[in-house]
């Protein structure tokens, strides 16, 4: 019976602790976009990032003079990375990443 108690208090334990070990890593990045410079850009950027899992959007600042996104993001969710790069697939200049080119643009 000891035995059995013993076991469960360990299986107990070892359960609490993984389930510890998932915590939010929620961080903040500021995006250079030059080529933003209207709603309708905006407004492409904030369809770019809303399928990406982890982005706060009511976080989204764009500063106008200084061609800047500030956004926060749970990093264990997404890499800073992905985030250019879907600004990037949305047709503007992300950080070091070049806008990819769509068709009509």
């Amino acid at each position: 019976m000891k035995t059995m108690i013993r076991f469960f208090l360990i299986l107990l334990s070892l359960c609490l602790c993984l389930a510890g070990c998932r915590q939010r890593d929620e961080r903040e990045m500021t995006v250079k976009i030059p080529g933003v410079s209207s709603e309708e850009d905006r407004a492409a950027v904030r369809g770019a990032l809303r399928p990406l899992g982890g982005v706060v959007h009511d976080s989204l600042v764009f500063d106008e003079a200084a061609h800047t996104l500030r956004l926060r993001y749970d990093s264990m969710q997404v890499a800073h990375k992905n985030i250019e790069i879907a600004i990037a697939e949305a047709g503007f200049d992300a950080n070091e990443i070049k806008a990819l080119k769509k068709e009509g643009k």
